[in-house]
């Protein structure tokens, strides 16, 4: 048997919708899809884009472009393009959660999820803070999150924190998690026999010898030091600013930055549109799209669904690979 993979479109009146429209017009033999949404939203994002949909049952076979199952989420209130309800939220959240349990309890395989609206989200009263801290309180898991393309891999020791916060963040115990989770995905997801990682320093020039900062030799070179007697093959750590440049990137399968904005504006610079969002650690694998809700183009069918593509083909592409191990 494919895959099976459960897609949420995330925030109702952004791009989502219709990305999932267009998905369900291309056949797969990779995976099948199950769909966690509001059944009136995704009809209004086909009619905009003028292409066929047919909400079919569960289990049965999606035979015609157009046709999606679908696990209906309602929402609370009806969706306007490009507008954002915070009566919404719960049914947002809702068909995340739900979809992820689906995958705890075995039921599918594999998750890939739309861009969601912070801000809609907790407008509506929830605390939120991202879909990968979400998903790691609800499996009860550490995790990471890593961006990839074609070109590079990203994990990132930090993620949604202020930059003032970023220092005390980033402790032996929490960096040593980082790069062991990483190293075991990409051994068990990506068949990496034995991956090389290379670390960034959070420093410039990684610190300079202790003249720009000394979180490289206090914390980040001790734990490189007792990973390495480990097994695992730790480069660093390196400027950022130059560990990028492509003689390098060839001779590493990941890098790990130290947060957020060191990493990532290099991996949506060198192919954005094909980049997705993983995240590492969980039971399930769980891609997302790398992008926000471009809620000024919702509707107006010109949004690119090239990311969603990626990420269901890398979501399918990982669930058959755990299936193999």
């Amino acid at each position: 048997m494919v895959p099976r993979l459960a897609l949420v479109p995330g925030e109702p009146a952004g791009i989502g919708p219709e990305l999932c429209i267009r998905l369900a017009q291309q056949p797969r033999t990779d995976c099948t899809l199950l769909a966690f949404a509001d059944a009136a939203t995704l009809t209004s994002a086909a009619e905009a884009l003028g292409l066929p949909l047919q909400l079919i049952e569960e289990n049965a076979v999606a035979a015609r472009p157009g046709d999606l199952r679908l696990r209906p989420i309602p929402n609370a209130a009806s969706t306007s393009f490009g507008q954002t309800d915070p009566r919404n939220a719960r049914a947002v959240i809702d068909a995340l959660t739900r979809a992820a349990g689906a995958c705890l309890s075995g039921e599918l395989d594999g998750l890939v999820t739309g861009p969601v609206h912070k801000a809609a989200i907790n407008a509506g009263g929830i605390a939120y803070s991202g879909t990968t801290e979400l998903l790691a309180e609800q499996a009860s898991r550490p995790v990471v999150m890593m961006l990839a393309n074609e070109i590079v891999r990203v994990a990132l020791a930090t993620t949604h924190l202020p930059l003032r916060d970023v220092p005390d963040a980033i402790t032996a115990s929490a960096l040593e998690e980082v790069l062991r989770i990483t190293d075991r995905a990409l051994r068990t997801d990506f068949g990496i026999a034995r991956p090389t990682l290379a670390v960034l320093g959070l420093n410039p020039h990684a610190g300079e010898a202790g003249h720009l900062g000394r979180e490289e030799i206090d914390v980040i070179e001790p734990v490189l030091h007792a990973l390495r007697a480990d097994g695992l093959d730790l480069i660093g750590p390196l400027p950022a600013d130059t560990a990028f440049l492509p003689q390098k990137l060839s001779g590493f399968d990941a890098v790990v930055a130290m947060y957020h904005d060191q990493g990532l504006p290099v991996l949506k610079y060198s192919g954005f549109e094909q980049a997705v969002n993983l995240t590492l650690g969980l039971p399930y694998p769980r891609v997302a799209v790398d992008h926000g809700t471009a809620l000024d183009l919702a509707g107006k069918g010109v949004a690119d669904p090239s990311s969603l593509f990626a990420a269901v083909a890398t979501c399918a592409r990982i669930a058959a690979t755990r299936r193999t191990r």
